[in-house]
């Protein structure tokens, strides 16, 4: 059997489990268009933890809303799929053995970078999730280097996913959520970005999506910080060094969050 692909998905806005966005359609097709996994394994950028990294071990996670002003329908969905102790055990000892300071953690239920798109994807909450944290404090290389070591997860029938945000300048987001301006106009700055990454990942191009900050062009418009893209580099670090990026889905909510998608394998 294969290997499973990694894939990154841009969560965008909590909503995203709600409306009828381009994004929305695309990840209710999503499982589809790939084989069943065993269990699911997701890099969220709302999963952060400094120096170290902390691995899901709950055996029945808690679904967390953790965030405000949206619609309340949100508030009142459950996402019920099982954890998986033992293989966040295995996760943590291997992150270890490839010198990451690394646990399995409980009392961490799912929060919306996970339970928003496999809401979507997998409705019937029946596979096993488990979360990985990300490190704000570290960039692309650090996280290229983690998925490198979570890789060994694919050929076991574990489907790696990054949960993050192709674009994320929440300030400009906001703006047009206020106005409730869900197809506002992508400006120049998004599209420029977003052509300049999907080109470099297409490539293979890692040296220059690792120096994406000095890089890509608006780099620092598009991600004031870096948390949410860093699961990108996640799944393109887990598909292994040889591995193809292929575009999956694209499409703009509120104009400025690029909602891209990618499998690598």
């Amino acid at each position: 059997m294969s290997p499973m692909p990694s894939l990154f998905i841009s969560h965008g806005s909590p909503d995203v489990a709600v409306a009828e966005t381009e994004a929305t359609h695309f990840l209710r097709g999503l499982a589809a268009a790939l084989p069943r996994p065993r269990a699911i394994v997701v890099a969220s950028a709302h999963f952060e933890a400094e120096g170290k990294i902390l691995v899901s071990g709950d055996a029945q996670p808690e679904t967390i809303h953790d965030f405000g002003g949206f619609d309340r329908s949100l508030y009142a969905i459950q996402y019920k799929a099982p954890g998986d102790p033992t293989l966040a055990a295995s996760i943590a000892s291997a992150l270890g053995e490839s010198g990451f300071a690394a646990e399995a953690v409980t009392d961490r239920g799912f929060d919306h970078g996970t339970w928003v798109p496999l809401s979507l994807a997998y409705p019937d909450a029946d596979i096993p999730v488990v979360q990985v944290s990300i490190d704000p404090g570290e960039g692309p290389a650090y996280h290229l280097k983690l998925g490198a070591a979570l890789g060994f997860l694919r050929a076991d029938g574990v489907l790696v996913i990054g949960s993050g945000s192709f674009t994320h300048n929440l300030r400009e987001a906001f703006a047009r959520i206020r106005q409730n301006d869900r197809k506002a106009a992508t400006p120049e700055w998004v599209s420029t970005f977003s052509e300049w990454m999907t080109d470099r990942l297409v490539a293979g191009d890692r040296s220059a999506l690792a120096a994406y900050r000095t890089s890509a062009p608006f780099a620092r418009e598009n991600h004031p910080t870096d948390e949410h893209l860093m699961p990108l580099y996640v799944a393109l670090g887990a598909a292994g060094a040889a591995a193809k990026a292929t575009k999956l889905h694209a499409s703009h909510d509120f104009g400025v969050l690029a909602m891209e998608a990618f499998a690598f394998a």
